[in-house]
């Protein structure tokens, strides 16, 4: 893959070729709702070829006599979840009443909340690049005067007095950044029709479809709604059991009062044909004088029955089924330029799907996403998928997930599915929500929070088996080191580039907020990412790309990086331990965040075969960073001081980023290891959905699955939503992922040149199976366990890479050529 998005600017017109009133017999009928202003969007890359479906026969071929039985075994167990649509479906009995028991939908740039009403059904919508604001650069020109007194105040010890200068004149120009906005709103209106019996609601995570079904008057009805990739467009399909019984009137809105609905025809470049001013329905829009144009527009198709247009509204009666097709675009082409044609962009994707039958777009959304969905299986044991979503979670609030593991994982494949429906190649990458947001000022502006949350979103992507949906994230990272250089040399006077806590669609990289704001690792953090995805994948052309971009976030650190006066350390000056304390030097995330940062720098440049006498100066520097250091208490100090305050149960666990997502402090380290415990001890229960989901793999890291399995039964008892949404006090999605990331650092780890099986199993899951979870170095592995002890593994070569395994006490160094397979029942 490369890392620099490509962008589009066709300049397209469309035309929609319909009458008023039109009837089909036999033939289709549409309307058309178009929402604007807008513009076009990057083209969206198409998923990377991968291991199919036919990879488990392959390697039954290649089995031993011995290991067949426990692989087919451990098959059947894992693709058995295909076979029982509740266990892979999140259901209800009756509609949504609010956003939060809505159900999600997706293809990475085009999000849907889906409500299911029978009188109103009601589908709000949102397009990832609706932002308020435009092209703007937060550096303050006026800091750099300040750098050098706010950091002798820190270094006499008057912190205090640092902030306040910070606070007052330091942080970025404005001091807030800006938010992600909803789109607008589908309305059906279907009117009360009679007793509704056998409804159901539910989202099946195995074709990524929010289906409702009911009956009323012996008529049995169904609607089912995806977001399709391939057709960049939100799909609904309505069907009757009879015909000619498909009625409802359809109107759409927005929630921004800058907007308009108009009947209309025909949409140009210039947006209305002013011949055709008759049945037209387009809803225009702009968020400010200079920010962005949106638009979107539905198209009605029906079997049979009537389509009337007018009245800015699309009526459809007595059809035998109808389909819509919703498309949505922004005049966002990148976070420089905005000059992009919403409604070309909107004509080109209906004049695609004007093109195509309802069951083509189905087969190619399902074709699109089970490539990606698929890969993985995990049981975890029977459970009460027979119940409701709703009722099984409130049993589990009540009595605890021992006794439904199947929600457990239920849970991590929803995960995976908002990961592959928030996150895709060409898009934005997954922001606080997600991709789901339906209010104009969202929590923390529903932005990208870079101390912990917008990395926590993707902890699951690789290995999850979903190195695809990282891809939105590298391009922000590539972008931001342009924004980030900006304000390196404005701010700091420094080279190479930097972004602080949080960025938004415009790519801020300098401090906001507070003086909390003013940590300036969140560059180092992201690199994380970069180095992760080689490390996963093995690709070269990819660390070739990314390479620069590291080396350019080091040579920062490289001329940030200052002397402490106290212990001639190399330390961070002015930072912050996110989020609690005050401004400070040398936090201990920060250098751990540099020191990996440099490291992997050094040994990507190592790889291949450059800038040696820059990774001998970056050596230099790693080696003059503070070392982790152990406090009075025993713990792991948060920062130089040995200032910590014992069972401080902070949301955060920023020390600890070293053992998780980091890898740097191992049992191997005995002393430090232990320290790391003891804080991990005193961090206690998390508060927060994300805290919670945090402490899962870090307690995995300790070998405490039944520890890790606390956390993720209170996640759910105290920080689930009805429709399985993370709680942080509003709606965030990072807990989904973390928590998802967490389960998969429960079974298999592979950190430090060692896969290790079951390092952290609960005694809640003591039989059960997974399949296709990957592991550092290039590897696939399926895993079955029965009372708590591994019964097999397989392990499938992507790189045949040498590797050691580790079941318990028991390790073996294992050699495969590219494509090969181990299998191991963990004894011999």
């Amino acid at each position: 893959m490369t890392m620099k998005r490509a962008h589009l600017d066709t300049g397209v017109a469309f035309s929609l070729s319909s009458t008023a009133g039109g009837e089909g017999r036999g033939e289709e009928a549409f309307g058309c709702l178009a929402q604007i202003p807008s513009a076009e969007r990057r083209p969206r890359n198409q998923p990377s070829p991968r291991l199919g479906g036919e990879r488990e026969l392959r390697a039954v071929s290649r089995c031993t006599p011995k290991h067949c039985f426990t692989f087919l075994l451990a098959l059947v167990l894992t693709t058995n979840a295909f076979a029982q649509s509740n266990n892979l479906c999140l259901w209800y009995r009756q509609p949504a009443q609010k956003w939060t028991e809505a159900l999600p939908i997706g293809n990475g740039r085009l999000g849907a909340m889906v409500f299911g009403g029978v009188v109103d059904e009601r589908i709000q919508f949102n397009e990832d690049t609706l932002w308020t604001g435009h092209p703007h650069d937060y550096a303050n020109t006026n800091a750099l005067q300040q750098l050098p007194v706010i950091r002798q105040l820190l270094a006499d010890g008057k912190n205090t007095e640092a902030g306040a200068l910070a606070k007052a004149q330091f942080l970025g120009d404005p001091s807030r950044q800006k938010a992600y906005q909803p789109f607008g709103d589908l309305h059906l209106y279907f009117g009360n029709q009679g007793e509704v019996t056998d409804y159901r609601r539910e989202l099946d995570l195995d074709s990524a479809i929010a289906r409702v079904t009911y009956r009323i008057g012996g008529v049995s009805y169904t609607r089912e709604v995806f977001a399709s990739r391939p057709d960049n467009a939100i799909v609904m399909h309505i069907t009757a059991d009879k015909p000619g019984q498909i009625s409802f009137s359809l109107k759409m809105d927005s929630p921004h009062t800058n907007s308009q609905t108009l009947n209309v025809f025909q949409l140009v470049n210039t947006g209305l044909d002013p011949d055709k001013t008759a049945n037209q329905l387009v809803l225009l829009g702009k968020m400010e004088d200079d920010g962005l144009m949106f638009a979107s527009c539905v198209k009605v198709l029906a079997v049979k029955g009537q389509v009337i247009s007018g009245n800015r509204e699309i009526t459809v009666t007595n059809a035998d089924s109808a389909t819509l097709y919703l498309v949505a675009a922004t005049s966002f082409k990148n976070f420089q330029d905005i000059s992009g044609n919403p409604v070309a962009r909107c004509g080109a994707d209906l004049e695609a799907l004007h093109k195509r039958k309802y069951p083509d777009v189905l087969a190619a959304h399902l074709a699109d996403y089970r490539n990606l969905f698929r890969r993985m299986d995990l049981n975890l044991g029977a459970g009460s998928s027979g119940l409701p979503t709703d009722v099984r979670l409130q049993q589990v609030k009540t009595s605890g997930l021992t006794n439904d593991p199947a929600m457990a994982a239920l849970y991590f494949q929803f995960g995976r599915y908002l990961l592959i429906s928030s996150s895709r190649p060409g898009g934005q990458p997954a922001n606080l929500q997600g991709l789901w947001n339906d209010q104009l000022d969202p929590p923390w502006e529903s932005k990208w929070t870079l101390n912990i949350n917008c990395e926590m979103n993707y902890w699951p992507a690789e290995v999850c088996n979903l190195s695809e949906c990282h891809e939105p994230l590298f391009d922000m990272i590539y972008d931001l080191a342009v924004s980030g250089a900006r304000t390196a040399r404005e701010q700091y006077s420094c080279r190479g580039w930097v972004v602080h806590h949080n960025t938004d669609i415009w790519l801020g990289t300098a401090p906001i907020n507070g003086i909390d704001g003013v940590w300036p690792t969140g560059g180092a953090w992201l690199c994380q990412h970069l180095w992760e995805h080689y490390l996963f994948t093995g690709d070269k052309d990819f660390l070739f790309h990314v390479y620069p971009v590291m080396r350019q976030a080091s040579a920062f650190f490289v001329d940030y990086l200052v002397k402490d006066p106290k212990t001639g350390w190399l330390v961070t000056s002015p930072s912050y331990s996110p989020e609690q304390g005050n401004l400070t030097m040398g936090p201990t995330m920060d250098n751990q965040l540099v020191r990996a940062l440099l490291n992997h720098t050094i040994e990507a440049a190592k790889i291949l075969d450059t800038n040696q006498e820059f990774c001998r100066k970056l050596a230099a520097v790693r080696d003059q960073l503070p070392p982790n250091q152990i406090g009075k208490h025993g713990q792991l100090q948060e920062w130089l001081e040995d200032v910590d305050k014992p069972n401080n149960a902070h949301r955060h666990m920023s020390p600890l980023w070293a053992l998780y997502p980091g890898a740097d402090i191992t049992p191997a380290d005995t002393n430090v290891f232990a320290a790391a415990k003891v804080l991990l001890q005193w961090r206690g229960d998390g508060s927060t959905g994300w805290s919670y989901a945090w402490r899962i793999p870090l307690w995995a890291r300790v070998d405490d699955g039944d520890f890790a399995f606390r956390q993720l039964n209170s996640l759910f008892q105290r920080k689930t939503l009805p429709n399985l949404f993370d709680l942080c006090g509003p709606f965030q999605i990072d807990g989904n992922f973390g928590a998802t990331a967490g389960i998969a650092e429960m079974l298999v780890q592979s950190q430090n040149n060692e896969i290790q099986l079951l390092p952290a199993l609960p005694k809640a899951w003591p039989t059960g199976s997974v399949r296709g979870l990957r592991a550092r170095g290039g590897f696939e592995v399926d895993i079955a366990w029965h009372d708590g002890k591994l019964i097999s593994a397989t392990v499938h070569s992507l790189n045949g890479n040498a590797f050691h395994v580790r079941y318990g006490e028991t390790t073996k160094l294992v050699k495969l050529r590219k494509g090969g397979t181990f299998h191991w029942n963990g004894k011999s």
